[in-house]
This record gives C-alpha cells, sequence and structure tokens, in this order.
C-alpha cells in the first residue's frame, strides 16, 4: 500500500509539472505492484483524467496555454486514441510492455541530446 500511494503522488508531482505521470505510473504499477501492463495503462488513464483537470486549472490561471494550439491537438488527438486504444487491445502485454519502454529510452534519448546541443550553444556565444 505504501508503494502504491508514494508512486501516486511522484506521479501527481511530475503530472503537476506537465510533463506526464504516466512516465511514472505504468512503470511502477507493473514493476512494483505487479500490474499487468493493459491493466496499468487502463488506470493510468483514469489517474490522468483528475489530475489533468487540476493542473490545466493552473496552467490556464497561470495564462500558459495557447488554446489555438490546444483546439487542433486535442481535436486530432481523440482519432490517435481511438486508433491507439484499438490497436493496443489486439496486441499482447509483453510486445506492449516493449514499445513503450523503448518509447520511454527514446525521449530519455532525446531529451539529452536536446540538452547537449543547448549546452553547445551557450558555449558558443
Amino acid at each position: 500500500m505504501i508503494v502504491a500511494v508514494l508512486t501516486g503522488l511522484c506521479a501527481g508531482i511530475i503530472s503537476g509539472m506537465g510533463i506526464g505521470g504516466g512516465t511514472i505510473l505504468i512503470p511502477a504499477l507493473a514493476i512494483f505492484l505487479n500490474i499487468g501492463q493493459h491493466e496499468a495503462q487502463g488506470i493510468n488513464l483514469l489517474y490522468f483524467i483528475p489530475t489533468a483537470a487540476i493542473s490545466l486549472w493552473v496552467h490556464i490561471k497561470n495564462r500558459s496555454v495557447n488554446f489555438k494550439v490546444a483546439v487542433l491537438i486535442i481535436l486530432t488527438g481523440l482519432f490517435g486514441a481511438v486508433g491507439g486504444a484499438i490497436l493496443a487491445g489486439f496486441m499482447e502485454a509483453k510486445l506492449l510492455r516493449r514499445l513503450f519502454g523503448i518509447f520511454l529510452f527514446a525521449m530519455g534519448v532525446y531529451e539529452i541530446l536536446k540538452k547537449d546541443k543547448k549546452l553547445k550553444k551557450a558555449k558558443e556565444k
């Protein structure tokens, strides 16, 4: 139970920052709580609704939301979500877990390379 509470707290902090709590929540549920990949992703989706609503309210209050861009992303994201949910339903949990791991790894590498580029530009100035 303590692991679940700490996982929720960490994921909530990450969500509030706008990073995406699922990057913490899904692996933690699968690894530490021994929950299957499909179920972990389902829990993440339920978890996302209230945390996203609170985070959105704070970001709107701070005037850090571009509504024109947000509407476009929301509309196209809805189509992607339907397609992704249907596709995930046909995949084995093992494949889904591997694809999610590859995605997280790729995002980590991207962030490291992006940071390196910023450091090089700062040194050049």
